[in-house]
């Protein structure tokens, strides 16, 4: 029988989705497919007004698995997670995301998928491919519009990893709250969202979208380039040869 790696609790109009493969909720094929497809089935749920994004375990995410990044797998894994994070980002009514730990990789771009983020303050989060050779098509297309082209590109061609504040200062996300008063802000912005009108904020929702409307083109292009450019290089076979055998990398830059 599959695992459950997605949880949902919906009430008030305001429904809970929960990553649910602790400790680090590595994103395989077989999570992002049941990301997919409970999105797609959220998304249809008029009585929700409002979507919260968690997760169970020590951290938000460690982004998507590079064991699904191999030549027979990556032809996959990256359509799926492109349209995991568009059913997210074009879900009808707001979106939550709550980062608790790390939100690396993968993890960070399904909440640059999400219109509010909130850090606890000893979270972190950064998009590290590039440490491996690779690079991050959703926050290559969706990062730069929301914190700007100078943070952008300082997050996506260092992959250092931000602390809570630095994300907070340069608009990542909403606040940053300790431990203890995570919870109450959630609620209070929960139920702010949810004692509106569904019609009104899923209209809003489209008019704030209209800022990312290149998707279609985009993502085909960044795909392309990704599947058929770098994943063909010999530098992408060894930055992920690399991490799967806990070595330093050796660079041939071709």
């Amino acid at each position: 029988m599959t695992d459950s790696y997605i949880s949902v609790e919906t009430k008030n109009g305001a429904s809970t989705l929960t990553l649910n493969r602790a400790p680090l909720n590595v994103l395989n094929i077989a999570a992002l497919s049941q990301l997919e497809s409970t999105l797609t089935d959220l998304s249809r749920d008029e009585s929700i007004r409002v979507l919260i994004l968690r997760a169970a375990g020590k951290m938000f995410s460690a982004g998507v698995d590079v064991a699904d990044h191999t030549p027979d797998k990556v032809g996959e894994m990256i359509p799926l997670f492109d349209r995991a994070c568009r059913l997210l980002a074009n879900f009808p009514c707001p979106t939550l995301a709550v980062v608790h730990g790390h939100a690396l990789g993968g993890g960070c771009e399904l909440v640059l998928c999400c219109d509010l983020a909130v850090m606890s303050e000893n979270a972190k989060i950064g998009q590290p491919e590039i440490q491996l050779a690779a690079f991050a098509p959703i926050a290559a297309m969706r990062l730069p519009l929301m914190v700007g082209y100078r943070a952008a590109a300082d997050m996506l061609l260092t992959g250092r990893t931000l602390t809570a504040d630095e994300a907070l200062k340069i608009g990542l996300v909403n606040a940053v709250l300790p431990t203890d008063g995570l919870e109450q802000w959630i609620q209070e912005k929960t139920a702010q969202l949810s004692g509106l009108s569904r019609i009104a904020l899923t209209m809003t929702k489209r008019a704030l979208q209209s800022g990312f409307d290149n998707w279609d083109s985009s993502a085909s292009e960044l795909e392309r380039l990704y599947l058929d450019e770098l994943m063909k290089s010999e530098d992408a076979h060894e930055g992920l040869a690399a991490f799967m055998e806990k070595r330093a990398a050796v660079w041939k830059h071709k």
